[in-house]
């Protein structure tokens, strides 16, 4: 399969929550080979039969071709492109794993939150294999294999992490769009990353202190400061880093926030559930950032302390 040809036949989703399963069940509807992965054997068990159901803002179905339980198992039968849909915590053992059987040719997207995600993948299998995107929709999971998404608003955006992958990068996003996930391919994929990471940084570790929906949070005034407080930090640090935003961005963001649900973020799903959070790969990396230009961030290094106490020992 030489780059001007790339389309892939077979492709592996690594992570059965509800991004992996809008994107599994996007693929195998439209006839790709969909391997889907996961460690906790009950989000794989109905993704074969019945199958995976997605409703709201999107709506498509599909049974995948096979499930299994560990990232090793992807050596028996190696995929041409591979999906990472799991929350950022996981990269460096996931990465590791793929490391083991992945092979020239063989193409990696970090489709998930958080700040520099691609760079832990670049670091184990070589950044002119890896590609980054920026993924604009809300989604839950109400059962195994069954999602509710409850915004869809694209572009989605993807960009190689190497020049050598660019028309590689382009194919990928075609191939996205023609499953219903319109995509386009960044000249830039910083710029939106930053747009969302600054979203995610503001309101979904206020909600995982506080035990409030979104909704609940913004329409509280004492916490409404907080998350605005956040926001416009990490506008700042963005823009000490060169990030480009736009010079409308403080307004779309609270636009944008104002219209969120009344569901509960995944960061207070984690805090519920005792798991770890994605904090360091969101306001830790923003408060990284701000080190790095000689500036202070006491927003999201308060706010990402919090969560971290909140989280399993």
């Amino acid at each position: 399969m030489t780059i001007e040809s790339f389309s892939p036949n077979k492709i592996a989703i690594i992570g059965a929550g509800p991004v992996g399963c809008v994107l599994a069940a996007g693929f195998s509807s439209t006839g790709h080979e969909v391997i889907l992965c996961d460690l906790v054997k009950e989000l794989l068990e109905p993704v074969i039969d019945p199958g995976i159901r997605i409703e709201g803002a999107i709506e498509f179905s599909g049974r995948v071709a096979q499930a299994v339980y560990s990232v090793d198992a992807l050596a028996e039968d190696p995929p041409d492109l591979i999906f990472v849909t799991t929350k950022a915590t996981a990269l460096p053992l996931i990465a590791s794993a793929m490391q083991n059987f992945h092979r020239p040719g063989m193409y990696v997207v970090s489709w998930q939150n958080g700040l520099d995600t691609e760079r832990v993948l670049s670091d184990h299998l070589g950044a002119e294999w890896v590609m980054r995107a920026a993924v604009n929709m809300g989604v839950m999971l109400l059962d195994p294999g069954h999602v509710n998404v409850a915004f869809h608003q694209p572009p989605h955006w993807l960009q190689e992490t190497h020049e050598s992958g660019k028309q590689v990068a382009e194919a990928i996003c075609k191939l996205l769009t023609r499953v219903g996930l319109p995509t386009q391919h960044a000249e830039c994929i910083v710029d939106p990353v930053w747009k969302k990471t600054i979203l995610n940084a503001a309101l979904g570790p206020v909600c995982a202190v506080t035990g409030k929906t979104m909704s609940q949070a913004l329409h509280d005034p004492y916490l409404y400061e907080m998350v605005e407080s956040l926001v416009k930090e990490g506008i700042a640090i963005a823009r000490a880093n060169e990030v480009h935003l736009g010079w409308d961005y403080y307004e779309y963001s609270m636009k944008y926030l104002k219209g969120a649900g009344d569901h509960k973020p995944s960061m207070l799903v984690d805090i519920e559930n005792g798991r770890m959070t994605e904090a360091e790969f969101i306001n830790g990396r923003i408060a990284d950032y701000a080190d790095m230009a000689g500036m202070d961030a006491p927003y999201n290094k308060m706010i990402r302390a919090l969560v971290k106490a909140l989280e399993p020992g």
